[in-house]
Parts: C-alpha cells; sequence; structure tokens
C-alpha cells in the first residue's frame, strides 16, 4: 500500500521520528525513479535533498556514483551542512553535491527539498542570451514572478562561495534556472519539489518548440500571468496526487525504491 505523500519535520533522533524518517527517504527515492523514467537525469551527475530536522540543517542526499533508477531509499545518505568532515567520510557525496546542497541546506531552512537537474529543455533555455519564460500557457505561467535566473555561471559548484552564492539566489521559494547550466527547484515538500520541477520542463519545452517556429509568440497580459500563478499557487492538491500516483506505480512495477 503506497502512504500518503508527506514530508514532515523531523525530530533529530529518537524512535518517534523512526517511521517518518523512512516515508521521507522513500518519497525522495521515488522522486530519484520518477525522474529518471522521464529521462532528466544526466549519466551518474544531479542530486536531490531533502531536509530532516527543524532548522533544515541535517538532510538526506543520494550517494556518489549511483544512477537514479537504482536509487533505494536505504541508499540516501544523511548529511549535517555543519559538519566539516563530511567529504572526508568513506562514503562522502559528491562534491559539487555538498557544496551546492550542503550551503543551500545552511543558509535557507524553507528550502526543505532541492532538486537539481539538467533535462534537456530547461537547459537549453538555459543556454539563451535571454532565459526568461514569456507567459504563453498555462504552464509557463505558473512560475511568473517565481523565476530567478543565474547570470554569474564561472564553473563547477565546488566551493562553499559558490554554493553561499546560489542559496542567495534561491530566497523567496523561487525557482532557479542556472544560466549555462540547469535548474534547481527548492520547496517545502518532495511533492511540491516533484511536481514544480516536472512543469518547469514541460514549460521550458513548450518555450523552445515555440522559438524554434520562428514565428511571433501570443504572450498574456501581465495581469492574466499573474491571475494564472495565484491559481496555480491554490491548486496545492494536484503536487500531494502526483507524488501518490508516481508511489503507485512504482509500488507495482519498480517496488525495491522502497527499500
Amino acid at each position: 500500500m503506497t502512504a500518503a505523500p508527506r514530508n514532515p519535520i523531523l525530530p533529530a533522533s529518537g524512535p518517534a521520528g523512526d517511521e517518518d524518517l523512512l516515508e521521507a527517504r522513500r518519497d525522495l527515492a521515488a522522486a530519484f525513479r520518477w525522474f529518471a523514467r522521464l529521462g532528466m537525469h544526466e549519466s551518474v551527475a544531479n542530486h536531490f535533498s531533502l531536509a530532516v530536522d527543524k532548522g533544515g540543517r541535517r538532510f538526506l542526499m543520494n550517494p556518489r556514483g549511483r544512477h537514479f533508477s537504482r536509487i533505494r531509499a536505504s541508499d540516501l545518505l544523511l548529511l549535517d551542512a555543519d559538519d566539516p568532515d563530511t567529504m572526508r567520510r568513506p562514503d562522502a557525496p559528491d562534491p559539487t553535491a555538498w557544496h551546492i546542497h550542503g550551503r543551500i541546506h545552511a543558509r535557507n531552512p524553507e528550502a526543505r527539498c532541492v532538486l537539481h537537474l539538467h533535462p534537456r529543455h530547461a537547459t537549453a533555455l538555459s543556454a539563451l542570451a535571454n532565459s526568461r519564460m514569456p507567459p504563453i500557457d498555462q504552464n509557463t505561467m505558473r512560475f511568473w514572478g517565481r523565476l530567478a535566473i543565474d547570470e554569474g555561471f564561472e564553473g563547477m559548484g565546488l566551493s562553499d562561495e559558490e554554493g553561499d552564492r546560489l542559496a542567495g539566489l534561491l530566497e523567496g521559494g523561487k525557482v532557479l534556472l542556472m544560466g549555462n547550466h540547469g535548474v534547481l527547484v527548492a520547496a517545502p515538500t518532495v511533492a511540491l519539489a516533484l511536481d514544480e520541477m516536472y512543469y518547469f520542463e514541460r514549460a521550458c519545452e513548450t518555450v523552445m518548440l515555440c522559438y524554434a517556429t520562428g514565428r511571433p509568440l501570443r504572450v498574456v497580459p501581465d495581469a492574466v500571468a499573474e491571475r494564472t500563478a495565484r491559481q496555480w499557487a491554490a491548486y496545492g492538491q494536484l503536487a500531494l496526487d502526483h507524488l501518490r500516483e508516481v508511489r503507485a506505480i512504482l509500488d507495482a512495477e519498480e517496488p525495491d525504491y522502497r527499500d
């Protein structure tokens, strides 16, 4: 049976949090499996994380070098953003994952679930001189006023300074389109983060297809885009339903994600 998607604020330790922590692991493992199915992963790169304490500084993250399609709940590392010895652990995470996610969780406690991918259409949009998202359909309007664009790419995120820079761009709960790089989504729950990432890539696909025609875009007025974005924000049950159905499919077809 598939548990209802949730993202509790878990206690730092103690038996009362064991079941919640297990379900948090399963939610995040399901997200890895699903984005692999959608072809939005890249080799054994990219990384997801999920805060599991009230302060948001203890978090789960995928181990280095593990393909998204093989991630299980028990594979996820439990890390502490304040632990200076993390990269000296025998099971140390990917360095870019640590410097980016570690600093985001250290600085932004509201960014509880952080997903970073290089999906085809979002990455293509990030490579354009103008990476803004025009409001041309419901999906693109979902991100009206909430899309931050990083114009400062200078190489891979291999320092705390780079992680701090990216964390600063995310303040306010925005989706971050990382220029010349990919996309990063931060949300309060796994369900919302998964839903945001899915719809953002779909929105980018529409934009890039429209640009490819070379014909003028049908851009709606700002007021319409803003109204539609508010309507999306009030449609929170969609994300819960989305993750519930993802887990139901995986329960039937790839149940080892729960292990």
